[in-house]
């Protein structure tokens, strides 16, 4: 082997090490409250849309991504970068804070039925069109809440 072959050679064999050192680093670093943050900023970002009655589709077209990509946002599969994260909070009218909000306090936990049921009505009564409609749906649960 000649010297220049040497000389050539070290540069990739460096690469290769510190690519392994590199890989061996981000697997000792602890994924899971990463994950958790991940499905906790999507489980806001799905509780503001539904709050605002939006489809993952609608959202997923005012901010610039497929569907799928949404969903993924959604349940924190996939991370949401901080460019986009700004970008929904305007959609959302909320501040990026907005998704945080709760995380140092609440373990992941699955939503209840009751809060499912909340977001639901949340979500229908943003659609409907008629404002008298929503007022007299208003003053009904006002009467109810007090028996």
């Amino acid at each position: 082997m000649t010297q220049h072959s040497r000389i050539s050679k070290a540069p990739a064999e460096t690469l290769r090490e510190r690519g392994s050192s590199y890989r061996a680093a981000a697997s000792r670093r602890s994924p899971g409250r990463t994950q958790d943050i991940d499905r906790h900023v999507g489980a806001r970002v799905r509780e503001r849309r539904i709050m605002l009655g939006l489809t993952q589709q609608q959202l997923a077209d005012l901010i610039g991504v497929t569907y799928q990509q949404a969903h993924k946002y959604e349940r924190g599969i996939n991370r949401i970068s901080a460019g986009r994260l700004y970008e929904i909070g305007q959609v959302l009218s909320v501040p990026v804070g907005y998704f945080f909000d709760g995380l140092e306090t609440q373990d992941t936990r699955a939503i209840s039925p009751r809060e499912r049921m909340c977001l639901e009505l949340a979500r229908n009564f943003a659609q409907i069109r008629n404002e008298r409609h929503q007022e007299a749906l208003s003053q009904l649960a006002r009467v109810l809440a007090t028996d």
